[in-house]
Protein backbone atom coordinates (compact mmCIF):
# COMPACT_ATOMS: atom_id res chain seq x y z
CA UNK A 1 0.00 0.00 0.00
CA UNK A 2 1.64 3.82 -1.10
CA UNK A 3 2.50 5.92 1.96
CA UNK A 4 0.33 9.24 2.69
CA UNK A 5 2.16 11.72 3.31
CA UNK A 6 1.83 14.17 5.99
CA UNK A 7 0.19 16.51 3.62
CA UNK A 8 -2.23 14.31 2.02
CA UNK A 9 -2.71 13.03 5.82
CA UNK A 10 -3.80 16.58 6.66
CA UNK A 11 -6.44 16.94 3.89
CA UNK A 12 -7.82 14.09 4.36
CA UNK A 13 -8.69 15.25 7.92
CA UNK A 14 -8.73 18.81 7.41
CA UNK A 15 -12.80 19.45 8.72
CA UNK A 16 -15.26 20.27 5.85
CA UNK A 17 -15.82 24.02 5.45
CA UNK A 18 -19.34 25.18 5.85
CA UNK A 19 -21.81 25.99 3.54
CA UNK A 20 -22.79 28.50 5.16
CA UNK A 21 -20.09 30.42 6.40
CA UNK A 22 -20.77 34.11 6.94
CA UNK A 23 -19.04 36.10 4.53
CA UNK A 24 -20.37 40.03 6.93
CA UNK A 25 -19.30 41.04 10.25
CA UNK A 26 -21.95 41.11 12.53
CA UNK A 27 -22.37 43.40 15.68
CA UNK A 28 -20.79 41.14 18.27
CA UNK A 29 -17.65 41.22 15.75
CA UNK A 30 -17.34 44.56 15.57
CA UNK A 31 -17.52 44.70 19.63
CA UNK A 32 -14.75 42.50 19.81
CA UNK A 33 -12.77 44.08 17.45
CA UNK A 34 -12.88 47.08 18.80
CA UNK A 35 -12.03 45.46 21.97
CA UNK A 36 -8.93 43.68 20.75
CA UNK A 37 -7.93 46.85 19.30
CA UNK A 38 -8.14 48.20 22.48
CA UNK A 39 -6.28 45.67 24.47
CA UNK A 40 -3.55 45.93 21.55
CA UNK A 41 -2.89 49.56 21.15
CA UNK A 42 0.30 51.51 21.74
CA UNK A 43 -0.01 52.31 25.58
CA UNK A 44 2.28 55.78 24.65
CA UNK A 45 -0.11 56.53 21.47
CA UNK A 46 -3.35 55.36 22.17
CA UNK A 47 -6.01 55.79 20.13
CA UNK A 48 -7.19 59.19 19.58
CA UNK A 49 -11.05 59.84 20.74
CA UNK A 50 -11.98 61.07 17.44
CA UNK A 51 -11.21 58.39 15.44
CA UNK A 52 -12.91 55.81 17.97
CA UNK A 53 -16.16 57.87 17.43
CA UNK A 54 -15.41 57.66 14.28
CA UNK A 55 -15.43 54.19 14.20
CA UNK A 56 -18.61 53.91 16.04
CA UNK A 57 -20.55 56.32 13.62
CA UNK A 58 -19.40 54.32 10.81
CA UNK A 59 -21.10 50.78 12.82
CA UNK A 60 -24.05 52.97 13.50
CA UNK A 61 -24.36 54.46 9.93
CA UNK A 62 -24.08 50.94 8.50
CA UNK A 63 -26.75 49.05 11.36
CA UNK A 64 -29.25 51.65 10.68
CA UNK A 65 -29.24 51.22 6.57
CA UNK A 66 -29.76 47.64 7.39
CA UNK A 67 -32.74 47.78 9.23
CA UNK A 68 -33.84 50.83 6.68
CA UNK A 69 -33.62 48.02 4.36
CA UNK A 70 -35.35 45.53 6.03
CA UNK A 71 -37.88 47.94 6.75
CA UNK A 72 -38.08 48.55 2.95
CA UNK A 73 -38.75 45.14 2.19
CA UNK A 74 -41.26 45.22 4.58
CA UNK A 75 -43.22 47.63 3.65
CA UNK A 76 -42.86 46.28 -0.37
CA UNK A 77 -44.10 43.03 0.45
CA UNK A 78 -47.16 44.95 2.01
CA UNK A 79 -47.80 47.10 -1.12
CA UNK A 80 -47.36 44.37 -3.29
CA UNK A 81 -50.07 42.52 -1.38
CA UNK A 82 -52.47 45.39 -1.04
CA UNK A 83 -52.13 46.06 -5.19
CA UNK A 84 -53.29 42.37 -5.73
CA UNK A 85 -56.58 42.88 -3.46
CA UNK A 86 -57.35 45.87 -5.42
CA UNK A 87 -56.83 43.81 -8.74
CA UNK A 88 -58.99 41.18 -7.27
CA UNK A 89 -61.64 43.95 -6.88
CA UNK A 90 -61.34 46.03 -9.92
CA UNK A 91 -61.70 43.14 -12.97
CA UNK A 92 -65.16 42.68 -14.07
CA UNK A 93 -66.14 46.11 -12.78
CA UNK A 94 -66.90 49.36 -15.00
CA UNK A 95 -65.40 52.50 -14.09
CA UNK A 96 -65.64 56.56 -14.99
CA UNK A 97 -62.18 57.35 -15.74
CA UNK A 98 -60.52 60.97 -16.55
CA UNK A 99 -59.75 60.29 -20.31
CA UNK A 100 -61.11 61.83 -23.53
CA UNK A 101 -60.50 58.75 -25.91
CA UNK A 102 -62.96 55.66 -25.97
CA UNK A 103 -63.21 52.96 -27.64
CA UNK A 104 -65.92 51.71 -29.95
CA UNK A 105 -67.13 48.33 -30.18
CA UNK A 106 -68.95 46.86 -33.92
CA UNK A 107 -72.39 47.76 -32.57
CA UNK A 108 -71.53 49.26 -29.62
CA UNK A 109 -71.37 52.68 -27.55
CA UNK A 110 -69.57 55.06 -25.74
CA UNK A 111 -71.21 56.25 -22.58
CA UNK A 112 -69.65 59.05 -19.80
CA UNK A 113 -70.26 61.74 -17.92
CA UNK A 114 -69.31 65.34 -16.52
CA UNK A 115 -68.96 67.17 -13.86
CA UNK A 116 -70.34 70.40 -12.88
CA UNK A 117 -69.72 72.87 -10.17
CA UNK A 118 -72.74 75.29 -11.02
CA UNK A 119 -75.42 75.28 -13.55
CA UNK A 120 -74.71 75.75 -17.11
CA UNK A 121 -76.78 77.10 -19.70
CA UNK A 122 -75.77 74.24 -22.42
CA UNK A 123 -74.13 71.05 -22.66
CA UNK A 124 -72.81 70.19 -25.90
CA UNK A 125 -71.04 66.32 -26.52
CA UNK A 126 -68.55 66.21 -29.71
CA UNK A 127 -67.15 63.30 -31.20
CA UNK A 128 -63.98 63.38 -33.91
CA UNK A 129 -62.47 60.32 -35.42
CA UNK A 130 -58.55 60.50 -35.68
CA UNK A 131 -58.36 62.35 -38.70
CA UNK A 132 -59.92 64.99 -36.41
CA UNK A 133 -63.32 65.02 -38.44
CA UNK A 134 -66.73 65.81 -36.65
CA UNK A 135 -68.79 62.36 -36.20
CA UNK A 136 -71.59 63.82 -34.41
CA UNK A 137 -72.71 66.62 -32.19
CA UNK A 138 -74.92 65.84 -29.24
CA UNK A 139 -76.58 68.76 -26.80
CA UNK A 140 -77.55 67.78 -23.84
CA UNK A 141 -79.42 71.48 -23.17
CA UNK A 142 -79.45 72.99 -19.69
CA UNK A 143 -77.90 71.09 -16.84
CA UNK A 144 -77.88 71.59 -13.15
CA UNK A 145 -74.80 71.21 -11.00
CA UNK A 146 -73.68 67.83 -10.39
CA UNK A 147 -72.73 64.55 -12.27
CA UNK A 148 -73.98 64.80 -15.85
CA UNK A 149 -74.22 61.33 -17.98
CA UNK A 150 -74.52 61.23 -21.79
CA UNK A 151 -74.30 58.24 -24.23
CA UNK A 152 -73.56 58.22 -27.68
CA UNK A 153 -75.20 55.50 -29.76
CA UNK A 154 -72.20 55.06 -32.26
CA UNK A 155 -73.71 56.53 -35.49
CA UNK A 156 -73.01 59.76 -37.10
CA UNK A 157 -74.97 62.87 -38.20
CA UNK A 158 -76.70 60.64 -41.06
CA UNK A 159 -77.53 58.02 -38.44
CA UNK A 160 -74.77 55.16 -40.19
CA UNK A 161 -73.12 53.37 -37.74
CA UNK A 162 -69.15 54.35 -37.26
CA UNK A 163 -66.73 52.05 -37.77
CA UNK A 164 -65.25 50.19 -34.78
CA UNK A 165 -62.55 52.46 -33.57
CA UNK A 166 -60.87 55.14 -31.18
CA UNK A 167 -62.64 58.68 -30.98
CA UNK A 168 -62.20 61.77 -29.22
CA UNK A 169 -64.96 63.01 -27.11
CA UNK A 170 -64.63 66.48 -26.20
CA UNK A 171 -67.23 68.31 -23.54
CA UNK A 172 -67.85 72.02 -23.86
CA UNK A 173 -69.84 74.42 -21.47
CA UNK A 174 -72.05 77.26 -21.84
CA UNK A 175 -72.64 79.45 -18.81
CA UNK A 176 -74.61 82.23 -20.95
CA UNK A 177 -71.96 83.93 -23.44
CA UNK A 178 -68.87 81.88 -22.09
CA UNK A 179 -68.36 78.49 -23.48
CA UNK A 180 -65.16 76.18 -21.18
CA UNK A 181 -63.39 72.51 -22.27
CA UNK A 182 -64.48 70.45 -18.91
CA UNK A 183 -62.89 67.32 -17.83
CA UNK A 184 -64.25 64.18 -20.05
CA UNK A 185 -65.13 61.11 -17.95
CA UNK A 186 -65.35 57.83 -19.93
CA UNK A 187 -66.95 54.61 -18.82
CA UNK A 188 -64.84 51.25 -19.77
CA UNK A 189 -64.98 47.77 -18.25
CA UNK A 190 -62.11 46.96 -16.61
CA UNK A 191 -61.06 43.32 -18.75
CA UNK A 192 -57.71 42.71 -16.13
CA UNK A 193 -55.26 44.38 -14.38
CA UNK A 194 -51.54 44.39 -14.27
CA UNK A 195 -49.59 45.03 -11.02
CA UNK A 196 -46.83 47.55 -10.68
CA UNK A 197 -43.70 47.61 -9.31
CA UNK A 198 -42.50 49.15 -6.07
CA UNK A 199 -43.34 52.84 -6.29
CA UNK A 200 -46.27 52.68 -9.00
CA UNK A 201 -49.81 51.92 -9.52
CA UNK A 202 -52.46 49.51 -10.95
CA UNK A 203 -52.44 49.73 -14.72
CA UNK A 204 -56.17 48.51 -15.98
CA UNK A 205 -56.13 47.29 -19.28
CA UNK A 206 -59.27 48.12 -21.23
CA UNK A 207 -61.52 46.64 -24.49
CA UNK A 208 -59.29 47.72 -27.92
CA UNK A 209 -55.69 47.05 -25.92
CA UNK A 210 -56.27 50.30 -24.10
CA UNK A 211 -54.33 50.67 -20.74
CA UNK A 212 -54.97 53.31 -18.21
CA UNK A 213 -53.68 54.20 -14.76
CA UNK A 214 -55.79 53.33 -11.72
CA UNK A 215 -54.81 57.32 -10.59
CA UNK A 216 -57.30 58.56 -13.51
CA UNK A 217 -59.85 56.28 -11.82
CA UNK A 218 -62.98 58.76 -10.59
CA UNK A 219 -65.42 56.56 -10.28
CA UNK A 220 -66.09 52.51 -9.85
CA UNK A 221 -70.34 51.93 -11.58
Amino acid sequence: MPEISAFQEAGLNAPVPEDNARTELGQQDFLKLMITQFKNQDPFEPMDNGDFLGQLAQFSTVSGIESLNDGFAGLSASMQSDQILQAASLVGHTILASTPIGFLEDRGEISGALELDSSASNVQIEITNRAGELIRRIDLGEQQPGLVRFNWDGRDTDGDRAAEDHYLVAVRVAHGASVENVETLLEADIESVSLGRFGQGLTLNLPGGDTLPVSQVRRII
